[in-house]
Protein backbone atom coordinates (compact mmCIF):
# COMPACT_ATOMS: atom_id res chain seq x y z
CA UNK A 1 0.00 0.00 0.00
CA UNK A 2 1.57 3.50 -1.03
CA UNK A 3 1.79 6.43 1.28
CA UNK A 4 -0.99 7.94 0.08
CA UNK A 5 -3.37 5.26 0.21
CA UNK A 6 -1.98 4.79 3.57
CA UNK A 7 -3.03 8.57 4.41
CA UNK A 8 -5.94 8.31 2.88
CA UNK A 9 -7.22 5.27 4.95
CA UNK A 10 -6.56 6.83 8.26
CA UNK A 11 -8.75 10.05 7.57
CA UNK A 12 -11.21 7.93 6.62
CA UNK A 13 -10.80 6.14 10.12
CA UNK A 14 -10.69 9.21 11.55
CA UNK A 15 -13.49 10.49 9.94
CA UNK A 16 -15.76 7.51 10.94
CA UNK A 17 -14.50 7.81 14.50
CA UNK A 18 -15.45 11.75 14.41
CA UNK A 19 -19.17 10.65 13.16
CA UNK A 20 -19.52 7.85 15.68
CA UNK A 21 -18.64 9.81 18.41
CA UNK A 22 -20.58 12.62 17.46
CA UNK A 23 -23.24 10.32 17.09
CA UNK A 24 -23.00 8.92 20.96
CA UNK A 25 -23.33 11.98 22.40
CA UNK A 26 -26.26 13.13 20.16
CA UNK A 27 -27.80 9.92 21.73
CA UNK A 28 -26.70 10.84 25.19
CA UNK A 29 -28.05 14.56 24.70
CA UNK A 30 -31.19 13.10 23.59
CA UNK A 31 -31.39 10.61 25.91
CA UNK A 32 -31.03 13.40 29.02
CA UNK A 33 -33.42 15.54 27.41
CA UNK A 34 -36.32 12.68 27.34
CA UNK A 35 -35.42 11.84 31.06
CA UNK A 36 -35.87 15.00 31.90
CA UNK A 37 -39.45 15.55 29.93
CA UNK A 38 -40.60 11.94 31.59
CA UNK A 39 -39.74 13.10 34.78
CA UNK A 40 -40.24 17.41 34.90
CA UNK A 41 -40.57 16.82 38.60
CA UNK A 42 -37.46 15.61 39.64
CA UNK A 43 -39.07 12.70 41.62
CA UNK A 44 -37.59 9.50 43.22
CA UNK A 45 -39.83 7.78 40.78
CA UNK A 46 -41.80 9.49 37.98
CA UNK A 47 -44.81 7.82 38.40
CA UNK A 48 -45.55 8.85 42.54
CA UNK A 49 -44.34 11.15 44.83
CA UNK A 50 -42.98 9.55 47.70
CA UNK A 51 -44.04 11.73 51.35
CA UNK A 52 -42.31 11.69 54.41
CA UNK A 53 -44.86 13.07 57.36
CA UNK A 54 -45.90 12.47 60.58
CA UNK A 55 -49.01 9.76 62.43
CA UNK A 56 -49.75 11.39 65.18
CA UNK A 57 -49.93 15.31 64.52
CA UNK A 58 -53.52 15.77 65.02
CA UNK A 59 -55.72 17.86 62.88
CA UNK A 60 -52.44 18.31 60.59
CA UNK A 61 -51.77 14.97 59.83
CA UNK A 62 -52.23 12.07 61.55
CA UNK A 63 -52.95 7.81 61.24
CA UNK A 64 -56.56 6.49 61.25
CA UNK A 65 -57.48 2.93 63.09
CA UNK A 66 -56.78 1.51 59.92
CA UNK A 67 -53.67 2.91 59.07
CA UNK A 68 -54.20 5.76 56.59
CA UNK A 69 -52.70 9.06 56.76
CA UNK A 70 -55.42 12.40 57.07
CA UNK A 71 -55.60 15.70 58.34
CA UNK A 72 -55.57 18.86 56.98
CA UNK A 73 -52.32 18.68 55.56
CA UNK A 74 -52.48 15.64 53.97
CA UNK A 75 -55.76 16.44 51.80
CA UNK A 76 -54.03 19.56 50.66
CA UNK A 77 -51.87 17.95 49.53
CA UNK A 78 -53.36 15.29 47.88
CA UNK A 79 -55.82 18.07 46.17
CA UNK A 80 -52.31 19.96 45.18
CA UNK A 81 -50.91 16.57 43.65
CA UNK A 82 -54.12 15.34 41.87
CA UNK A 83 -53.99 19.14 40.11
CA UNK A 84 -50.39 18.32 39.05
CA UNK A 85 -51.50 14.69 37.44
CA UNK A 86 -51.46 12.42 40.83
CA UNK A 87 -53.94 10.33 42.07
CA UNK A 88 -54.57 9.01 45.26
CA UNK A 89 -52.59 5.65 44.77
CA UNK A 90 -49.89 7.30 43.36
CA UNK A 91 -48.95 9.76 46.30
CA UNK A 92 -47.47 7.76 48.67
CA UNK A 93 -47.08 8.90 52.62
CA UNK A 94 -44.70 7.22 55.28
CA UNK A 95 -44.65 8.06 59.23
CA UNK A 96 -41.28 9.69 60.50
CA UNK A 97 -40.24 11.42 64.18
CA UNK A 98 -40.43 14.89 63.01
CA UNK A 99 -36.95 15.53 63.41
CA UNK A 100 -36.14 13.17 60.59
CA UNK A 101 -38.28 15.11 57.94
CA UNK A 102 -36.27 17.39 56.17
CA UNK A 103 -33.07 15.34 56.49
CA UNK A 104 -34.95 12.80 54.72
CA UNK A 105 -36.20 15.14 51.72
CA UNK A 106 -32.31 16.60 51.70
CA UNK A 107 -30.97 12.84 51.44
CA UNK A 108 -33.29 12.21 48.68
CA UNK A 109 -35.28 9.73 50.88
CA UNK A 110 -38.22 11.36 50.37
CA UNK A 111 -39.49 13.88 47.37
CA UNK A 112 -41.53 16.14 49.89
CA UNK A 113 -42.23 16.39 53.93
CA UNK A 114 -46.02 16.95 54.60
CA UNK A 115 -46.17 18.23 58.12
CA UNK A 116 -47.32 21.37 58.98
CA UNK A 117 -43.74 22.52 58.71
CA UNK A 118 -43.46 25.77 59.68
CA UNK A 119 -40.60 28.01 56.99
CA UNK A 120 -37.28 29.13 58.56
CA UNK A 121 -34.26 31.08 57.29
CA UNK A 122 -31.64 28.38 59.12
CA UNK A 123 -34.39 25.30 57.45
CA UNK A 124 -34.24 26.70 54.17
CA UNK A 125 -30.15 26.54 54.07
CA UNK A 126 -30.75 22.59 53.42
CA UNK A 127 -33.98 22.42 51.75
CA UNK A 128 -36.41 24.62 49.55
CA UNK A 129 -40.14 24.94 50.47
CA UNK A 130 -43.26 25.84 48.78
CA UNK A 131 -45.21 29.05 49.45
CA UNK A 132 -46.97 28.97 53.13
CA UNK A 133 -50.46 27.61 53.42
CA UNK A 134 -50.62 27.60 57.28
CA UNK A 135 -50.11 29.94 60.49
CA UNK A 136 -51.30 29.72 63.47
CA UNK A 137 -50.47 29.80 66.92
CA UNK A 138 -47.95 28.22 69.45
CA UNK A 139 -49.41 26.58 72.63
CA UNK A 140 -48.45 25.25 76.19
CA UNK A 141 -50.58 22.48 77.46
CA UNK A 142 -50.27 21.34 81.05
CA UNK A 143 -52.56 20.69 84.04
CA UNK A 144 -50.92 23.12 86.28
CA UNK A 145 -53.29 26.29 86.53
CA UNK A 146 -50.44 28.62 87.82
CA UNK A 147 -48.87 28.35 84.56
CA UNK A 148 -50.08 31.07 82.53
CA UNK A 149 -47.27 33.29 80.96
CA UNK A 150 -43.22 32.24 80.49
CA UNK A 151 -42.31 33.82 83.64
CA UNK A 152 -44.57 30.96 85.65
CA UNK A 153 -42.68 28.53 83.43
CA UNK A 154 -38.93 29.74 85.23
CA UNK A 155 -37.95 25.84 87.00
CA UNK A 156 -40.58 23.86 85.25
CA UNK A 157 -39.91 20.64 82.85
CA UNK A 158 -41.27 21.24 79.53
CA UNK A 159 -41.73 19.16 76.38
CA UNK A 160 -41.10 19.84 73.03
CA UNK A 161 -40.95 17.86 69.93
CA UNK A 162 -36.89 17.94 69.00
CA UNK A 163 -36.57 19.79 65.40
CA UNK A 164 -39.92 22.02 65.78
CA UNK A 165 -40.55 25.46 66.04
CA UNK A 166 -41.76 25.19 69.38
CA UNK A 167 -38.08 23.69 70.31
CA UNK A 168 -36.44 26.88 68.37
CA UNK A 169 -38.70 29.60 70.36
CA UNK A 170 -38.66 27.72 73.74
CA UNK A 171 -34.54 27.74 73.43
CA UNK A 172 -34.63 31.18 72.68
CA UNK A 173 -37.62 32.74 74.95
CA UNK A 174 -38.06 30.15 77.85
CA UNK A 175 -34.98 31.18 80.15
CA UNK A 176 -34.93 29.47 82.84
CA UNK A 177 -37.16 26.56 81.93
CA UNK A 178 -35.77 22.54 81.53
CA UNK A 179 -36.43 21.59 78.26
CA UNK A 180 -37.56 17.99 77.91
CA UNK A 181 -37.28 16.77 74.36
CA UNK A 182 -39.58 14.15 72.87
CA UNK A 183 -39.59 12.68 69.21
CA UNK A 184 -43.72 13.28 69.09
CA UNK A 185 -46.50 14.74 71.06
CA UNK A 186 -47.64 11.81 71.83
CA UNK A 187 -44.70 10.57 74.00
CA UNK A 188 -44.52 14.23 75.44
CA UNK A 189 -48.20 13.99 76.41
CA UNK A 190 -47.84 10.54 77.95
CA UNK A 191 -44.86 11.94 79.80
CA UNK A 192 -47.19 14.65 81.02
CA UNK A 193 -49.95 12.61 81.99
CA UNK A 194 -47.76 10.41 84.22
CA UNK A 195 -45.63 14.10 85.40
CA UNK A 196 -42.47 13.47 84.43
CA UNK A 197 -42.87 16.92 82.73
CA UNK A 198 -44.99 20.00 83.73
CA UNK A 199 -46.13 21.18 80.29
CA UNK A 200 -45.99 20.34 77.01
CA UNK A 201 -45.34 23.13 74.34
CA UNK A 202 -47.06 22.61 70.68
CA UNK A 203 -49.38 24.38 67.91
CA UNK A 204 -52.92 25.36 68.62
CA UNK A 205 -54.62 22.49 67.20
CA UNK A 206 -52.96 19.90 68.27
CA UNK A 207 -52.90 21.37 72.08
CA UNK A 208 -57.12 21.43 71.22
CA UNK A 209 -57.08 18.29 70.67
CA UNK A 210 -55.40 17.07 73.27
CA UNK A 211 -57.05 18.79 76.03
CA UNK A 212 -60.53 17.24 74.29
CA UNK A 213 -59.30 13.59 74.65
CA UNK A 214 -57.50 14.39 78.93
CA UNK A 215 -59.65 16.58 80.63
CA UNK A 216 -57.35 17.24 83.20
CA UNK A 217 -55.11 19.07 80.72
CA UNK A 218 -56.12 22.98 80.03
CA UNK A 219 -54.11 25.33 77.51
CA UNK A 220 -52.81 28.34 79.33
CA UNK A 221 -50.33 30.21 77.00
CA UNK A 222 -50.52 31.18 73.79
CA UNK A 223 -48.18 33.01 70.98
CA UNK A 224 -49.03 34.45 67.85
CA UNK A 225 -46.93 32.38 65.12
CA UNK A 226 -47.52 33.99 61.74
CA UNK A 227 -43.90 34.82 61.02
CA UNK A 228 -42.91 31.15 59.75
CA UNK A 229 -45.89 29.60 57.59
CA UNK A 230 -46.03 25.96 57.44
CA UNK A 231 -44.90 24.89 53.74
CA UNK A 232 -44.37 21.88 52.04
CA UNK A 233 -40.49 20.77 51.99
CA UNK A 234 -38.69 19.85 48.49
CA UNK A 235 -35.07 19.09 47.95
CA UNK A 236 -33.08 21.86 47.81
CA UNK A 237 -32.98 23.51 44.24
CA UNK A 238 -35.68 21.36 42.72
CA UNK A 239 -37.25 24.33 40.85
CA UNK A 240 -40.05 22.58 38.93
CA UNK A 241 -41.87 20.43 41.88
CA UNK A 242 -41.66 23.89 43.46
CA UNK A 243 -43.30 25.68 41.00
CA UNK A 244 -45.83 22.94 40.49
CA UNK A 245 -47.13 23.07 43.81
CA UNK A 246 -47.51 26.69 44.08
CA UNK A 247 -49.50 26.53 41.11
CA UNK A 248 -51.62 24.00 43.27
CA UNK A 249 -51.71 25.57 46.28
CA UNK A 250 -52.55 29.01 44.88
CA UNK A 251 -55.41 26.92 42.47
CA UNK A 252 -56.79 25.19 45.67
CA UNK A 253 -56.77 28.35 47.58
CA UNK A 254 -58.14 30.53 44.65
CA UNK A 255 -61.57 28.05 43.94
CA UNK A 256 -62.39 28.15 47.67
CA UNK A 257 -60.56 24.40 48.09
CA UNK A 258 -58.16 25.50 51.10
CA UNK A 259 -61.27 27.28 53.06
CA UNK A 260 -63.06 24.47 52.69
CA UNK A 261 -60.56 22.27 53.93
CA UNK A 262 -59.68 24.39 56.87
CA UNK A 263 -63.51 24.57 57.89
CA UNK A 264 -63.12 20.77 58.28
CA UNK A 265 -60.16 20.79 60.09
CA UNK A 266 -60.11 23.60 61.94
CA UNK A 267 -64.07 24.54 63.00
CA UNK A 268 -64.64 28.15 64.46
CA UNK A 269 -60.79 29.06 63.88
CA UNK A 270 -59.58 32.32 62.26
CA UNK A 271 -58.74 32.38 58.51
CA UNK A 272 -55.64 34.70 57.35
CA UNK A 273 -56.79 36.28 54.44
CA UNK A 274 -53.99 35.77 52.16
CA UNK A 275 -55.28 32.12 51.98
CA UNK A 276 -58.27 32.79 50.74
CA UNK A 277 -59.78 33.66 47.39
CA UNK A 278 -59.11 36.62 45.84
CA UNK A 279 -61.98 38.98 44.63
Amino acid sequence: MTISAMTKLSFSARMRSAALAFGLALSGGLTITAKAADNPYGLIDPQTISVGTMGDSKPYTFTTADGNFTGFDIELFLNVADRMGFKKDQVIFTGQEFSALMPSVANGRFDVAVAAIGTTEKRKQTVDFSDGYLAGYLSVVTPDAEITNADALKGKRLGVVQGTLQEIYAEKNFTGTDLVKFPDNNSAISGLNNGTIDGHFLDYEAAKDYTTRYSALKITINIPSFDAPAGFVIRKGNDGLRTALNKGLHDAMQDGTWKTLYEKWFPGSPMPDAYLPKK
